[in-house]
């Protein structure tokens, strides 16, 4: 079907736009880390009492938030950094959507629309942790990669609307690359969570390393905990794509596996996370080796994702 070339425009000035509403939350996560002193009592007293450790008639009770002296305008920017980024999101969406619709098929045919689509699961993955877990401090570092790469992906690989190639044009576009967008996105955080951890363990160990940030992270047990289960929940899904991509390539191409870059790098990458999982369920390779190697298939993913393709267009080497 022909290309709805307006529909197309929207959703690129949409997709610019969420990428400047991610700024904007990003500098307001920024000031909120910035201008608060001291994590909240509370966590620390659901941190200690996980860990079975004595607690004292000052410890706080677990659930009961006990903010310090002057928290008020820190938190009030973090609600606004928040709100930014659900607004962002909903105009990312608006992007992809209208990007589907102007051309008639799924929306991540080409690196530009993979890398969006990726994106935009990396947010809202952050969102749905957000309601979860008390990490709203890290806002700033997940949305920096997030508007890098979509700086980078708007720029570099950008591609105007169109349809895809004869080979692509299968209902695998939506089973594999769905898969692969949707576990993609999730590893995002868990691989920015472990870089935090190598900078928290640094800190403990020796306060005048990382004395900006190292105070105002987490617990190092609680960025631990974050990256592992949230890259437990990524992994099959990963996994699935693998599987689906080599079952499509030997229905398009008469081969499960050909060693082009993306697919070398892609198996690369669940090696490592395999071993990372591994690693983090030894108790001898916990910590911060656990988190380097999970560090590593992060930037394995990063690298699959958007810099190869600076090199060698398309989804594969044969596409």
């Amino acid at each position: 079907m022909p290309v709805n070339d307006t529909l197309a425009t929207y959703s690129d000035w949409l997709y610019r736009a969420a990428a400047l509403v991610y700024v904007f939350a990003m500098v307001f996560y920024t000031i909120e880390q910035a201008f608060t002193r001291k994590a909240k009592k509370s966590e620390f007293a659901r941190e200690l009492v996980g860990a079975g450790a004595p607690t004292t008639p000052d410890t706080p009770a677990v659930g009961r938030i006990e903010e310090p002296a002057g928290a008020g305008k820190p938190e009030r920017f973090g609600r606004i950094a928040v709100a930014l980024t659900v607004l962002g999101a909903l105009l990312h969406l608006g992007s992809i959507v209208t990007r589907g619709v102007a051309t008639g098929r799924a929306p991540w045919g080409n690196m530009y629309e993979y890398g969006a689509a990726t994106m935009f699961v990396a947010v809202v993955a952050w969102l749905v942790l957000l309601r979860k877990f008390d990490v709203r401090r890290l806002g700033a570092f997940v949305l920096t990669p997030v508007v890098i790469l979509m700086f980078l992906g708007g720029t570099a690989l950008y591609t105007s609307a169109g349809p895809v190639m004869p080979a692509l044009q299968s209902y695998w576009l939506v089973v594999h690359v769905s898969a692969a967008i949707l576990s993609s996105g999730l590893f995002l955080v868990p691989g920015v969570v472990s870089v935090l951890y190598l900078v928290k363990v640094r800190h403990d160990a020796n306060p005048a390393k990382f004395a900006r940030i190292g105070p105002r992270l987490p617990a190092a047990e609680s960025l631990d905990r974050l990256a592992y289960r949230t890259t437990i929940f990524a992994f099959p899904i990963y996994t699935f794509g693998i599987i689906c991509g080599a079952i499509w390539a030997e229905a398009a191409w008469g081969r499960f596996w050909g060693w082009d870059p993306k697919e070398t790098v892609a198996f690369v990458a669940w090696v490592v996370y395999a071993g990372y999982l591994h690693s983090r369920a030894t108790a001898g390779w916990r910590g911060s080796r656990a988190a380097v190697i999970n560090s590593v298939a992060f930037a394995l993913v990063v690298f699959n994702l958007f810099f190869i393709n600076l090199v060698i267009a398309g989804l594969h080497s044969y596409a």
